[in-house]
């Protein structure tokens, strides 16, 4: 019987203690903040992302904060999977990808954020200068080279452009492809550099990058841009975003955003800041910014219906 009575016992302590368990772990998880990055590079981004969270992990410790890791993923999709299921809490991205993010899994802008020192940008439009179009409407029964559907500037918003314009976007299977007579027909053309490249040899009649990349010598050599004229600048919009999920714990959040907009003062966060993407500065979203936002979410929902 007192063999019995032990085994009881054990058995009880042992049920005691898987109880407990999820219980542990939920809490081990609410002292871990993790930041997370689309990325096609996890090392490269890795690197760049990890002196930050390691600047900010130390600082939230009074909201109760003691880890931080990262949780890169592959696409939108993946990410916003993470953040509904709680398992990435922060997420730094273009202001594009971040309003997708918004409506996919509820995710919420937390900070501007201004890389080299510029927190906007724009979205250019430019052809051949001999070219006969003057106008985004010129562009119908033509072809555009834009980047890829993961561009903010070289796919979104120019969509979105288009569509504002009356002008309806086709994609097309090459270059060579010829769109329909009241649409234009884009291609991928994966880095800015094609897209001029194509646009000043020929292969397309228009392309379109942003403003920084419009001004870059790396993406628009000096030989091509005497050849290459402007016919269209966007709105402007931010140019990155910090985004957190949306059942993030309040005091954490209100945290995290005091400690980033401290960072940019902070001599001690310099390096970690240039690593992250280049980053000079964090900024509240004021009310231009809030209605630029809104027009990139109506413009997501627009060009999901009648592009895609």
């Amino acid at each position: 019987m007192a063999v019995l009575g032990v085994l009881r016992w054990l058995w009880g302590a042992a049920l005691a203690l898987a109880a407990l368990q999820p219980i542990a772990a939920a809490a081990m998880e609410r002292s871990v903040l993790v930041l997370g990055r689309i990325s096609d590079d996890p090392k490269a981004h890795y690197d760049q992302l990890k002196p930050l969270l390691d600047y900010v992990v130390p600082r939230m410790r009074d909201v109760g904060i003691r880890e931080g890791r990262i949780l890169m993923a592959k696409d939108a999709q993946q990410m916003a999977s993470y953040l509904r299921r709680g398992r990435v809490d922060w997420v730094t991205e273009t202001s594009g990808t971040g309003m997708a993010l918004e409506q996919r899994a509820g995710a919420r802008p937390l900070l501007l954020t201004e890389r080299n020192g510029v927190s906007s940008y724009r979205s250019v439009f430019f052809v051949r200068r001999d070219s006969p179009v003057t106008r985004l409407e010129d562009l119908r029964g033509r072809t555009l080279a834009m980047q890829s559907v993961l561009s903010t500037s070289a796919y979104l918003v120019p969509a979105m452009t288009l569509l504002d314009h009356g002008v309806q976007p086709e994609i097309l299977l090459s270059p060579k492809d010829v769109p329909a007579a009241d649409s234009v027909g884009y291609v991928f053309a994966r880095s800015e550099l094609n897209i001029s490249t194509y646009v000043h040899k020929r292969l397309v009649d228009a392309g379109v990058i942003s403003n920084l990349d419009w001004e870059d010598a790396r993406s628009v050599p000096p030989a091509f841009r005497t050849d290459l004229r402007v016919i269209h600048r966007s709105e402007p919009l931010p140019r990155a975003l910090e985004m957190v999920r949306r059942d993030l714990d309040p005091a954490v959040r209100r945290r995290l955003q005091e400690v980033l907009l401290e960072a940019s003062r902070d001599p001690q966060a310099r390096v970690a800041l240039h690593k992250f993407f280049g980053t000079t500065g964090f900024h509240a979203v004021d009310p231009a910014n809030q209605r630029a936002l809104a027009r990139l979410r109506a413009g997501l929902v627009r060009v999901r219906m009648e592009v895609e």
